[in-house]
């Protein structure tokens, strides 16, 4: 009886960010190669548009046993979680495993906003060590900047991208539907005013007034006469910051009684509140 053959190698690609928002893959691949592509599927989790949840890019030779791939930032990729798989010789697409990244440009990289929209693609490695591409497309975007500790509240410092601040503008906590704080109806929303100066916003956020419960930030950059635009942290090469990033928590009186409050980023780098009754 013949054994079974080995399993293949996993492919490995480096990545290279570069200061315009777009990604470079080259891929370890020796032999025959065929028409190569690099696949990028976007988790069925993430996606809206079926017809828009798989990317093709050619992958052309480089060097020897190397294959390139670039995603300009030119090409559109939806928001969500995209697996990056390489299909050989017209072979099943195989899953790609990280190798060396580079994204010190994502990191020193500051959008213009002209476009309406900042799109944003960080390559990460799994936790079963697989490449994934974490993109997101904001139109506009509110940049969390600077998060500190003042006096028992928060103050945010920001910037906004593809949108103007106008007189009037001010920022809004919402209670999460489920989170405990009132959002199932509607009485949950908070707003607080805010300093502006072209295109960076400052605001302070008084944990006393914040029921216990998680509390998402937006900021309408033209009040009431605008959009709401979701706080998130983006403008970096971390893609999950929920882990990375910790802040302190503050321990406040509230007319709900003591409770303890902080700031920390959801798993798609947006800017929440959680707010956790203390014992009296």
């Amino acid at each position: 009886m013949t054994p079974p053959a080995p399993p293949a190698a996993p492919l490995r690609a480096d990545c290279i960010g570069d200061s315009a928002g777009g990604l470079t893959f080259d891929v370890a691949a020796r032999g025959d190669t065929g028409a190569a592509l690099l696949v990028l599927r976007r988790r069925a989790t993430d996606a809206v548009d079926a017809a828009a949840d798989t990317v093709s890019l050619p992958l052309a030779p480089a060097a020897e046993g190397r294959l390139r791939a670039a995603l300009p930032s030119s090409v559109s990729l939806p928001e969500g979680r995209w697996d990056a798989y390489a299909r050989l010789s017209d072979g099943r697409p195989r899953r790609l495993v990280p190798g060396v990244t580079d994204l010190r440009s994502l990191a020193e990289r500051t959008p213009s906003g002209l476009l309406g929209h900042v799109a944003v693609r960080i390559p990460y490695a799994t936790r079963q060590g697989n490449l994934t591409v974490r993109s997101w497309l904001r139109a506009p975007h509110a940049e969390a900047v600077d998060l500190r500790l003042t006096g028992g509240g928060l103050t945010v410092r920001g910037r906004v991208y593809g949108t103007q601040l106008a007189p009037g503008a001010d920022a809004e906590l919402r209670a999460r539907p489920g989170g405990g704080a009132g959002g199932e109806d509607g009485a949950g929303v908070r707003r607080v005013d805010v300093a502006a100066e072209r295109t960076e916003f400052a605001f302070t956020v008084p944990y006393d007034g914040l029921a216990p419960g998680l509390w998402d930030l937006w900021l309408r950059p033209a009040g009431d006469a605008g959009p709401a635009v979701r706080l998130a942290r983006l403008l970096d090469d971390v893609a999950e910051k929920n882990p990375v990033l910790t802040f302190p928590r503050a321990r406040v009186r509230t007319a709900h009684g003591p409770v303890e409050a902080g700031p920390y980023y959801t798993r798609d780098n947006d800017l929440s509140l959680a707010v956790v009754p203390l014992a009296a």
